[in-house]
């Protein structure tokens, strides 16, 4: 199994990405600690799993890095892989869209990140293949009406995570980001719930499909694999050839 003995943690758990990948990164033996805001079917959604712990909390608490770091050596003794996958969107177009609204995005998307991997990385250190995962967006290149801030927080990721590589590269841990195209997540099930709006995303991507959440779990997999020993700084698209053309 490709992430054996293994301890993980992955925010945005209740659903979606999060979800898959953390029964995927189980799966291969890993142990993750599962992570989402309350009320939102956290226990529920690993259910019956005994390699998944949960833990309920805010990303953007003050004390939430430390506590979610904490929970994940506490209970697993070690701490090899941080996925930071929890997101928000708030489309509004500039001149409608709130300052709350902005710093709500930056706040979740990417803040959230940064402070989860400086708490992280004390402990990533000691692990043999330390490992940092982002979820960023095909929006960090690109954009559509409305998405002035998610645009702004994904770019971001990206910048950030590439630093991230370099500054941490001599301890051995690699930072790699992944950027999803148009996927069937809670976040955009208002959209894709619309058959009209799904079948022009649809074809706009080379394979003429929306993605699923598993085609992301699999690219973090592979990120936190072994099989990823010698990438680092890296941004994976997947994303069904969506943007190869505009």
């Amino acid at each position: 199994m490709r992430l054996e003995g293994r301890a993980a943690i992955v925010t945005g758990a209740a659903s979606g990405i999060g979800r898959a990948s953390a029964q995927l990164f189980t799966s291969e033996g890993a142990r993750v600690l599962a992570v989402d805001l309350p009320d939102t079917g956290l226990g529920n959604a690993h259910a019956g799993s005994t390699c998944v712990s949960v833990f309920e909390t805010d990303i953007t608490d003050a004390d939430a890095p430390g506590r979610i770091v904490g929970a994940a050596v506490e209970a697993f003794g070690r701490l090899d892989i941080l996925f930071n996958n929890a997101g928000v969107s708030r489309r509004a177009l500039v001149g409608e869209q709130t300052e709350e609204e902005w710093n709500l995005t930056l706040s979740v998307n990417l803040t959230a990140q940064f402070r989860l991997a400086t708490a992280a990385v004390p402990h990533l250190k000691d692990s043999p293949a330390g490992r940092i995962i982002n979820t960023a967006s095909v929006m960090a290149r690109m954009t559509d009406y409305g998405l002035a801030a998610y645009s702004a927080s994904k770019a971001g990721v990206a910048g950030m995570t590439r630093a991230l590589a370099l500054d941490l590269g001599k301890f051995g841990i690699t930072a790699n980001y992944i950027e999803p195209g148009a996927i069937r997540t809670g976040m955009t099930k208002a959209a894709f719930d619309d058959d009209e709006i799904a079948e022009i995303w649809a074809k706009k991507a080379a394979l003429k499909r929306l993605g699923e959440p598993a085609d992301i779990a699999r690219a973090a997999l592979f990120l936190a694999s072994d099989d990823a020993d010698f990438v680092s700084g890296h941004g994976l698209t997947v994303d069904g050839g969506l943007t190869l053309r505009t």
